[in-house]
């Protein structure tokens, strides 16, 4: 059984860079799949931000492709997010997800960790 676990902090300041680590249990980073972020602001619906795929390169949402970056830490069977220059609309819901190596539909998917973008 495959779990991922979302870490980092939870308050973000306005311009600073919001930094989040998906650890993965029960499975291989190294694998056929894709790994991704998906966002939930308040009273809005999910929105992907992007993927790594098994060869280690990362497609991103076009509408944050300039701020966002998505890597991988095979040693640590972990991967992680980094999202520049944020603002409030950054307030969100943070989800990381298995997703098929084709579809990129998620499957397995984080219990979520809340972020903050706040002075």
């Amino acid at each position: 059984q495959v779990r991922l676990e979302e870490s980092g902090p939870g308050l973000v300041k306005p311009s600073q860079t919001l930094s989040l680590t998906c650890t993965i249990c029960g499975g291989q980073i190294i694998s056929s799949y894709g790994w991704s972020w998906i966002r939930q602001p308040p009273g809005k619906g999910l929105e992907w931000m992007g993927v790594i795929d098994y060869a280690g390169t990362s497609y991103y949402s076009p509408s944050i492709k300039s701020r966002i970056s998505i890597s991988r830490d095979t040693s640590k069977n972990q991967f992680s997010l980094q999202l520049s220059s944020v603002t409030p609309e950054d307030t969100a819901v943070y989800y990381c997800a298995r997703v098929d190596g084709t579809s990129w539909n998620p499957d397995y998917w984080g219990q979520g960790t809340q972020v903050t973008v706040s002075s």
